[in-house]
């Protein structure tokens, strides 16, 4: 199986939100276009520090002089748990901009793709 491009998935994640939230008017999508732009990158992102994290495990050992030594959280375990704070902070935004009686059909939309 091919790999597909980052660049790829990235426009696929954007098209695929951008889907979601086509019946906004014009100039509120507008106006969401760069939330849903860094959703679809952050989703990528983490996707792809999961599988680093997964191949390569979620510590790092170190050692600072001679006798301090341990493991600590890998720097991609740092870098996704900041990153998801922030997916989630943009997605709760983004769905705060769709009509209550619209919401749980995009929900669902979401969940099933």
């Amino acid at each position: 199986m091919a790999k597909i491009k980052r660049e790829t998935r990235i426009k696929r994640e954007y098209n695929r939100l951008l889907n979601i939230y086509s019946e906004l008017p014009p100039k509120q999508l507008e106006l969401l276009d760069g939330l849903i732009q860094n959703a679809a990158f952050m989703k990528i992102s983490l996707d792809d520090m999961q599988v680093d994290i997964n191949r390569e495990g979620a510590t790092d050992e170190y050692k600072n002089g001679r006798e301090q030594f341990g493991t600590k959280a890998s720097a991609t375990v740092s870098a996704y748990n900041s990153m998801i704070k922030n997916y989630n902070a943009v997605m709760k935004e983004l769905d705060k901009k769709v009509p209550a009686e619209k919401l749980g059909g995009r929900l669902e939309a979401l969940m099933n793709e």
